[in-house]
């Protein structure tokens, strides 16, 4: 028999706990969003071509990987529920293969890159099993749409702080742990991440429960994928999620290449110990970790898809006007690339949200929960979007002439200055647009749980 579903607010400690899950994902997320196309290029010395293909071609597995672990957890039964004991299992293993990524042995060309394609595939295949779970276990976290949005306030709040950490103290820790040798900085900083990321993960699984308990699934593989694919807003938040994803990592993965070879910077402090790069990014995320704080009370005055349509706009605007500012400009640099970070975090944390209600959905429609498989689409969107918009900044270096640590040329900065600005402003535009077909509003969503509490309180009695 299951148990009644529990509709009371969730704690303050649960929504922080769960959070804090999301910030162990950004301490190596956010690393890798920020440093590894540079790290591929700039340290370990592989060709920007070559690491950017090595990074699309690798997501060929997650299209296999996603949905496949998202189909586990919906099958799996334990004494912590169907999602929370991967927050359990997977923690060290990810945070090892992490660590692998950034060994940096010594080489041939060849050698480089088959390291970089095996070690970069299994910290993929390890962030999909741990991340589809926790993905998944928002939508049993509570039966109430408004919780759950809340629960993914403190999720991207936490997610921000997380990046924000690696954008602030990546920099600096490289340099005060690796002297001279860039190397070694990368490898040990790293190791602090992480530890960080295993305590934080087991956190997040003793202090959050599964509220709703499902009954078992036992519906084919293809009954389930087949309802799933019914659900057109699904599809909708797939494509805008690779989209904005793709917009977001193409910037920030330009952010050290346009700070180094655009702005000249030379790694010089402009705030305590804060180099530009530092500063910048941890600006943006500041305003990343503002955008989530704000996307209740917009979130309770608007409709959740008009929200994502006006965000992803703004943004492509600001993007589109930030091209034009001189490299002298550094200020006005970091305030137009705040705000634009601000709207991504409004963007990101609505998404996320309407993932789960796109689970209830499918449910009222089919009889079928499958959040795991639901969500996994959002793990999915992620990786993608991330290989996307880390590879594309990749190619156009290479398209442009690009030659690492060199002073480079006219064309190579107009390729620079493009990836940085114009690039992400295309991705965010059609995010916005693509978010005009999405079909469930405020009025679907309370009927639906209405509906699905009525079904519930049915299968408790039988």
């Amino acid at each position: 028999m299951n148990k009644k579903a529990n509709t009371a607010p969730l704690s303050f400690g649960e929504k922080v706990g769960y959070g804090l899950g999301d910030m162990a994902s950004n301490f190596y997320m956010g690393f890798f969003g920020l440093f590894l196309l540079y790290y591929y290029t700039d340290v370990f010395g592989i060709s920007p071509a070559a690491a950017a293909s090595m990074l699309l071609l690798t997501k060929i597995v997650d299209a296999i990987s996603d949905p496949a672990m998202g189909l586990i957890a919906d099958r799996t039964r334990s004494r912590w529920g169907k999602y929370r004991p991967y927050l359990l299992w997977v923690a060290v293993p990810y945070a090892l293969l992490g660590y692998l990524l950034f060994l940096g042995p010594d080489l041939s060309d060849t050698g480089k890159l088959i390291f970089a394609y095996v070690t970069y595939t299994l910290v993929m295949l390890a962030y999909t099993a741990i991340n589809v779970p926790y993905s998944a276990l928002l939508a049993v976290i509570s039966p109430v749409a408004e919780e759950r949005t809340k629960a993914t306030q403190f999720r991207f709040v936490f997610a921000s702080l997380g990046t924000l950490c690696v954008g602030a103290f990546a920099t600096p820790l490289v340099r005060w742990l690796g002297g001279d040798d860039e190397l070694l900085g990368f490898r040990l900083t790293i190791v602090l991440f992480a530890i960080l990321s295993v305590l934080l993960y087991w956190i997040t699984f003793a202090s959050t429960r599964e509220r709703i308990q499902l009954r078992p699934n036992n519906s084919s593989v293809r009954e389930d994928l087949s309802a799933l694919l019914k659900n057109v807003s699904w599809k909708v938040l797939v494509v805008t999620g690779i989209l904005v994803v793709v917009g977001l990592i193409a910037r920030f993965a330009s952010i050290v290449f346009y700070l180094k070879y655009y702005m000249e910077d030379d790694a010089s402090r402009v705030f305590l110990i804060f180099d530009r790069t530092a500063f910048l990014t941890s600006c943006g995320l500041i305003g990343q970790l503002i955008g989530a704080l704000m996307t209740p009370l917009l979130a309770a005055r608007f409709e959740k898809h008009h929200l994502v349509i006006g965000m992803n706009l703004l943004h492509a605007a600001l993007l589109a006007a930030c091209y034009f500012i001189p490299p002298e400009q550094y200020a006005l640099i970091v305030a137009v690339h705040s705000l634009g970070i601000l709207t991504f975090g409004v963007i990101i944390t609505l998404l996320f949200s309407m993932y789960t209600d796109c689970a209830e959905y499918g449910e009222w429609k089919t009889g079928k929960n499958t959040a795991g498989l639901t969500v996994s689409a959002s793990m999915f969107s992620l990786k993608f979007g991330s290989a996307v918009g880390g590879a594309l900044p990749g190619f156009m270096l290479a398209w442009f002439g690009f030659v690492a640590n060199e002073v480079q040329t006219d064309v190579a900065i107009t390729g620079i200055r493009l990836m940085f600005n114009v690039l992400p402003a295309v991705f965010f535009l059609a995010g916005g647009l693509m978010m005009f077909f999405y079909r469930i509003d405020r009025s679907t969503l309370s009927r639906l749980e209405k509906d699905l509490h009525e079904r519930r309180a049915v299968d408790n009695e039988v």
